[in-house]
């Protein structure tokens, strides 16, 4: 599930198991740069800032 803050263009995807990931509206693979908060998605993980995984190739399922 993700919710996103269209304002700052970061959001958060809380993984199987409860971990939760960042993620900017970059990392949206369809190119869009918004989200719908509680969207099922899929998405891998990339070495991010200050050495933090973040979510990457963001998708709605």
């Amino acid at each position: 599930m993700a919710s996103f803050d269209d304002a700052t263009g970061w959001g958060v995807i809380a993984a199987d198991g409860g971990t939760e990931y960042p993620f900017h509206c970059t990392a949206i693979a369809d190119g869009t740069r918004s989200i719908e908060a509680e969207t099922q998605v899929t998405f891998w993980l990339a070495p991010g800032h200050r050495g933090v995984w973040e979510a990457a190739g963001v998708a709605s399922l």
